[in-house]
């Protein structure tokens, strides 16, 4: 329970801090794009390689995996579908199934692993997940689908290799499984730009609260109600399922798995959604509103089966 009020109130001050500069304007009207730019261009390609490149990635061959890529292909399948027949668009549907899929795995999901699961390791498996399979995939869409000439057909399939994201992804991936040891004098400075990351993106989001409406409204209000609904309650209700029964998971494993998946939609989303100039309104109440439900369904889960 500690660990719950713990993460959740360590993002809180964060982004309460970023709200406050926002508005005193301490870092002018493009303050909010430089930490956007600043979180998706350096900052996260360092973190995400520097923690990939020394991660073990045995730990993602697990009955847990496949529970937490079902539960989000489940979650995300059903948004894209809805989308599908609303007509939502692709670049808008993309960022409604990431926030009704992806989970807070890094700057929340670690210190609850810690504090509730007892090992932080437990949130490994959902991390690499994530940053190796969803986010490679979702990019790649993200980008197909802008606007502007998209190139030859040819070079599609390296459009991956174009995005900062998933080259550091996929680098940290490549030197974890080589076994390379990085020097200090290289892995270093890289742990000291990666560390920009959170509280770049989390200061981001607080200064994109300043003169907002309240979340939930507007034309955005249905795709928000249902990313919500999907990733509060669909998400860990289907790893329920899954853990139980069909994989037969009982006892801690089935608290880590469930626990996991109801984690709130990740911070990042609002970073690559601003990035790409598509659904931020989406992306932002999304997040805001998981955030806040998640809290409660966290405390329900955890005395349940903890």
């Amino acid at each position: 329970m500690q660990g719950v009020l713990t993460g959740f109130a360590v993002i809180a001050v964060v982004i309460a801090v970023g709200y406050a500069i926002g508005r005193r304007g301490y870092l002018g009207d493009q303050g909010r794009e430089v930490l956007t730019k600043l979180a998706f261009h350096v900052a996260s390609p360092a973190l995400l390689f520097t923690t990939l490149a020394q991660t073990d990635l045995s730990v993602i061959f697990s009955s847990r995996l496949l529970v937490t890529a079902l539960s989000t292909a489940a979650a995300a399948g059903v948004f894209v579908a809805v989308g599908a027949v609303r007509h939502w668009g692709v670049g808008r549907t993309t960022i409604g199934a990431l926030c009704s899929s992806y989970v807070n795995s890094g700057n929340l999901g670690i210190p609850i692993a810690v504090y509730v699961l007892g090992d932080a390791s437990l949130v490994a498996p959902v991390l690499l997940f994530q940053l190796v399979g969803v986010t490679p995939v979702a990019l790649t869409i993200l980008d197909l689908s802008g606007k502007g000439e998209k190139g030859p057909l040819w070079r599609r399939p390296l459009t991956p290799l174009r995005n900062p994201i998933a080259v550091g992804s996929l680098a940290g991936v490549a030197v974890s499984a080589t076994g390379l040891r990085i020097p200090a004098p290289v892995l270093d400075p890289l742990t000291l730009i990666g560390g920009m990351s959170v509280p770049a993106v989390l200061l981001a989001f607080g200064i994109s609260l300043c003169g907002s409406t309240m979340p939930g409204r507007g034309s955005d209000r249905h795709p928000v109600f249902l990313s919500v609904a999907l990733k509060s309650v669909g998400q860990p209700a289907a790893a329920w399922a899954l853990a139980a029964g069909v994989f037969g998971l009982r006892g801690a494993p089935l608290l880590d798995v469930v626990v996991t998946s109801a984690l709130p939609a990740a911070q990042n989303l609002y970073t690559y959604a601003s990035s790409y100039r598509v659904a931020e309104r989406l992306a932002r109440d999304s997040i805001l509103l998981s955030t806040v439900i998640s809290v409660p369904v966290l405390v329900v889960v955890a005395a349940l089966l903890g």
